[in-house]
């Protein structure tokens, strides 16, 4: 048997890491600048992490939903009072983004009747069916997933917002606390408090899918605390396990849950809560939301200082570099030249910079120093 060829893969192995350093098989290093998608959080191998999955792995890897686990209990109090949501909102915990996607557009459905989508363009919500087809991206839709409306607005556009919820068939708005995928774009605050206050007067659910940008990865909890707004649903996934395959949603305390409404075989086993739980411990102990929120700030400047850059765009460390020609190259010639991890965008123009958190001086330099060799060989070749 052979594995369905779906992926497209750098000819490459990883065998082990730590920190924000990968090494492949034959030993090399590699400064890890992506943090496979953004899922890397804490860094590798964080030994607080190992150890308590080990625990836990010890004690008891799974039993269903279907008895008390009070670890779940335990993260959701722990995830409340660092995140500061503790009063306001519930957890509802599964195993990845695109599933916290799809039950919080479950939970919006069914409380307003109504099966319509507003989305955005760059949009990025998952792969599974009602999250692929809130996604703006056609070409990652089969047919069967294509089954209820969806408008997708440009970002920002709040007067295309309002008149589609005049409408009143609108089941959810959703929207990235920073787009991602789409190539690091940031809503403005005033438009994330407009939407909010908009979606409030439709009575519409407004669904912030901080899957990528939450976990203190934009210098706060969440993206959209820049903003101030408490929207109905959050969604999250990616660093919340620190490579541990996790996710849930939050919802505001005036969605009343109902027995059997959602649901989830593996979502908050023993394991993952463990995983979850010790990626908490690491980001309160080293500070690593505030040290995101400096670093970045402070790295943005020198990356908007390097050559044939035309825009930095980001919060924190979840950094997009736009330049005027294809990144393909740039981007191997990083990993294979420089052995440098960067990601791409759905924009072929853009990089995206999604360190681990706990990111240092010396790795920055690295990297810098990495961009200035490799860019003007990637210009050339663009300019051939």
């Amino acid at each position: 048997m052979q594995l369905f060829d779906v992926y497209a893969r750098y000819d490459l192995t990883i065998d082990r890491a730590e920190g924000c350093i990968l090494y492949d098989t034959d030993g090399r290093d590699y400064l890890d600048v992506y943090g496979g998608h953004a899922v890397i959080s804490v860094g590798h191998s964080h030994p607080h992490y190992v150890r308590k999955i080990g625990d836990q792995l010890q004690r008891l890897a799974f039993y269903s939903n279907s008895v008390n686990n009070p670890d779940q209990e335990a993260l959701a109090r722990q995830l409340g009072r660092l995140s500061g949501l503790a009063d306001r909102y519930d957890l509802f915990l599964c195993n990845s983004g695109a599933e916290a996607n799809e039950n919080a557009l479950k939970v919006a459905s069914f409380a307003t009747g109504n099966r319509k989508l507003i989305a955005f363009k760059g949009g990025f919500h998952g792969r599974t069916s009602a999250a692929v087809r809130a996604t703006d991206n056609p070409r990652i839709q089969a047919p069967i997933n294509r089954t209820f409306p969806v408008t997708h607005l440009a970002l920002g556009d709040l007067h295309g917002v309002t008149n589609a919820l005049a409408q009143g068939d609108v089941a959810a708005v959703i929207i990235e606390g920073i787009q991602g995928i789409g190539g690091v774009h940031v809503p403005d605050a005033s438009f994330l408090e407009a939407l909010a206050a908009t979606c409030a007067a439709a009575q519409t659910p407004l669904i912030l899918d901080e899957i990528q940008s939450g976990y203190g990865r934009s210098g706060r909890f969440f993206a959209f605390q820049y903003a101030a707004i408490e929207p109905d649903l959050i969604t999250m996934a990616k660093g919340m396990g620190n490579g541990f395959p996790m996710g849930g949603v939050l919802i505001r305390h005036d969605h009343a849950a109902v027995k059997g409404m959602l649901g989830s075989t593996f979502g908050g086993n023993p394991l993952a809560c463990a995983a979850g739980s010790a990626t908490l411990d690491i980001l309160e102990a080293e500070d690593l939301i505030a040290h995101a929120d400096r670093f970045g700030a402070a790295l943005l400047p020198e990356l908007a200082s390097l050559p044939d850059v035309t825009a930095v765009r980001g919060v924190g460390l979840m950094i997009g570099l736009e330049f005027p020609f294809p990144v393909a190259e740039l981007r191997r010639r990083l990993l294979f030249e420089h052995r440098i991890f960067v990601g791409s965008s759905s924009d072929p123009h853009t990089l995206r910079l999604l360190p681990p958190l706990s990111f240092d001086r010396a790795q920055a330099d690295r990297l810098l120093a990495g961009l200035r060799a490799a860019i003007p060989q990637a210009a050339k070749i663009a300019a051939i």
